[in-house]
């Protein structure tokens, strides 16, 4: 077996799957480079070096086979971080290849293809969810701050709606679990890695001096509005569940 060694992202996959046509391996497996463990030392080793060039050739072979609703949802499944990422992401361009006439991914009755669209629609809900759950924070620098640590890597699913939706101010998306966020300046809406991590204990003092009151006055809102008659935490829980309650001011 060939193990092809990427450096864990969807252009380093594409590059190792383009190689694996161009120099024909039969028997393969492809592996983000930092979780890869030698098991087998014998096992033949096959560096990929990410090239742009190559992955543009396998992303446009896609697009014309399945389209590009076909390549957002092979996008999907690698933001799901799911351990077999790569197999299912392989196997789906290798049938779209060799049955270029057919949506290959409505096939359901093959195995990998019904697991994509299973995890497509994980990924699809959480996305939405973070959509409609996260909470923003005046910081003292006036941009507003939210924190978040979503199952999957959904931020770059969510960058454009709130591109589009918050246009007129400054702000933030940091990702808790993966130390990464998105940062909009009015101009520019770009991905930033800090060198370290949040300081939650910290992250309070640099509130802006309004940001504490607003949480006040929202809390007391949802304490006053709130009905003891009509409560159904059964329903309450279906279309929030708790484990996003963290996000929400109204639940502290």
């Amino acid at each position: 077996m060939t193990t092809l060694l990427y450096d864990g992202s969807f252009d380093g996959l594409l590059t190792a799957i383009f190689e694996i046509f161009e120099y024909k391996y039969k028997d393969v497996q492809i592996v983000n480079r930092e979780k890869f463990q030698q098991e087998n030392m014998f096992a033949e080793i096959h560096e990929v070096i990410t090239q742009n060039e190559k992955s543009e050739r396998v992303l446009k072979k896609i697009e014309d086979n399945i389209g590009k609703s076909g390549i957002h949802e092979l996008l999907k499944v690698f933001l799901s971080e799911e351990d077999d990422l790569e197999h299912l992401i392989f196997s789906a361009i290798k049938q779209s290849i060799q049955h270029p006439n057919e949506n290959i991914l409505q096939n359901y009755a093959d195995n990998d293809i019904l697991r994509i669209s299973k995890i497509s629609k994980s990924i699809s809900r959480e996305r939405h969810r973070m959509t409609a759950f996260v909470r923003f924070e005046k910081m003292q620098d006036g941009v507003f701050f939210a924190k978040i640590d979503p199952d999957f890597n959904v931020l770059p699913l969510i960058r454009n709606h709130f591109k589009n939706r918050y246009q007129d101010q400054k702000w933030m998306i940091y990702d808790l679990k993966r130390h990464y966020g998105i940062l909009y300046n009015l101009e520019n809406c770009d991905f930033f890695y800090p060198e370290e991590k949040l300081d939650l204990n910290k992250y309070q003092e640099k509130f802006h001096d309004e940001e504490n009151q607003y949480q006040k006055l929202w809390q007391r809102y949802f304490f006053k509005t709130n009905i003891k008659e009509r409560k159904n935490t059964k329903l309450h829980l279906q279309h929030v569940p708790k484990r996003y309650w963290k996000y929400l001011t109204e639940k502290w």
